[in-house]
């Protein structure tokens, strides 16, 4: 069996544990604010600080990962984020939370999405946008299972005991999958799948691609950012806010997280749903769609009154949202190669927690003043609007050629591929 295959599943269990315990935090929004009495924004701060650290320290996860690859990263990532989730059961002050969240978390998480994202990247030529939207359907199937699992505990324990539990869960998974993952398949004397073979042994990358200095010259790779800001904006806002919003509509703390389950499972479909599209149609038309479909949702759920509404909104916006999680990674190779992949990635994850660090605070501080989601939420739905409209002008490099696109293996025939024993 091809070891891309692994790493692939290895990928979707670290990512499945770290975004579930991260999404959580909707969860412990609530018992938060009671035992402190927090303001909402001061509580959702807690996660934009998170989300923009986070972005920060993804640029530096991505040069490592592109040098050194993903076991020794992953390997410290997940000892401080699951570190600094339990440490969070012993905070009695906002300040101690915050640094938490915003620095140890943030540093340890920043290991994960985009070192992952670009190790499967380089696996993979063909059937990136497949194997790419494999492993982000773990962000979904973490949102499925660990905001309810999570309830169950503090109902069951305490918020703090739950804590604890989340966070040693994560540690011990992303510790164990860390030790079998590798950068790409030339360390292992192999070649991507849908490219070419090399010499066994040879100790390069095999990446083409313009250098991250290159990149940060261009124009696209700046509309990318923008676009993602607005992203950052209106998808981590529900994140931090979908619970607590479905609770103001009547909704008991266990069925309101059930709304983060139902964008996790429905985003599962989009991920690995469009990340086979864009093998086929591209990353660009497939993000200005769904942009348009996370906007219109939002603008549907900020005039929404009904209990079922929210259901419905999660169907929508769960989708639009999965779907996009795969295709950044994907536009990013499509435009700029492979060899400095991770930096670059890096940098539209930075994009997406500048966006997020603004997108829960300003809701949570609008919600304070007048009491209702409804224009946050028409917010949110506008700067999904002007992400679309930037993606429409990132066109492709004019003087880089595109490689042409692989020719998938199931619909060809090939050498046998040689046999191998992958090394640990």
């Amino acid at each position: 069996m091809f070891y891309g295959y692994i790493i692939v599943a290895l990928a979707l269990l670290i990512l499945s544990i770290n975004a579930g315990a991260l999404f959580s935090f909707s969860v412990f929004f609530a018992p938060l604010q009671h035992e402190f009495g927090w303001s909402r924004a001061v509580t959702s701060g807690v996660f934009s600080a998170f989300m923009v650290a986070q972005g920060a320290f993804s640029i530096l996860g991505g040069r490592l990962n592109d040098r050194f690859g993903p076991r020794v990263i992953l390997t410290i990532g997940g000892l401080m984020f699951g570190a600094g989730f339990m440490l969070v059961s012993r905070v009695t002050a906002v300040w101690q939370i915050y640094v938490l969240y915003g620095l140890v978390m943030a540093a340890g998480a920043s290991s994960m999405p985009v070192p992952l994202m670009s190790t499967v990247a380089r696996w993979f030529r063909a059937r990136r946008g497949m194997m790419t939207g494999i492993v982000m359907s773990g962000v979904g199937i973490g949102m499925m299972f660990m905001p309810p699992f999570a309830s169950w505990l503090i109902q069951t324990l305490s918020w703090r005991s739950s804590f604890v539990i989340v966070g040693l869960l994560q540690t011990v998974v992303v510790l164990a999958c860390a030790q079998f993952m590798r950068r790409d398949p030339h360390m292992m004397g192999l070649h991507p799948f849908g490219g070419d073979i090399v010499v066994s042994g040879q100790p390069h990358a095999g990446s083409t691609g313009l250098l991250f200095t290159e990149a940060m010259r261009t124009r696209q790779t700046w509309l990318l950012a923008a676009a993602f800001v607005g992203f950052g904006f209106a998808v981590h806002t529900m994140s931090a806010h979908a619970v607590v919003y479905a609770m103001g509509l009547g909704l008991s703390p266990t069925r309101a997280a059930t709304v983060m389950t139902a964008i996790g499972g429905v985003g599962i479909l989009g991920r690995v749903g469009v990340g086979s599209l864009a093998d086929r149609l591209g990353a660009k038309r497939l993000l200005v769609i769904l942009f348009g479909l996370v906007s219109l949702s939002l603008l549907w759920v900020s005039a929404n009154t009904q209990q079922w509404g929210v259901f419905a909104f999660a169907v929508v916006f769960g989708f639009a949202f999965g779907g996009i999680a795969p295709l950044y990674s994907h536009m990013v190779a499509e435009l700029f190669g492979l060899r400095a992949h991770g930096a670059i990635l890096g940098i539209i994850g930075f994009s997406i927690g500048l966006g997020s660090a603004v997108g829960p605070v300003f809701t949570g501080y609008v919600y304070d003043v007048v009491g209702s989601y409804t224009i946050p939420f028409i917010v949110c739905g506008v700067a999904a609007a002007i992400s679309a409209l930037l993606v429409l002008f990132v066109k492709p490099l004019p003087d880089r050629p595109q490689e042409p696109v692989p020719v998938d293996e199931g619909l060809t025939r090939r050498p046998p591929e040689p046999p191998f024993i992958p090394t640990m």
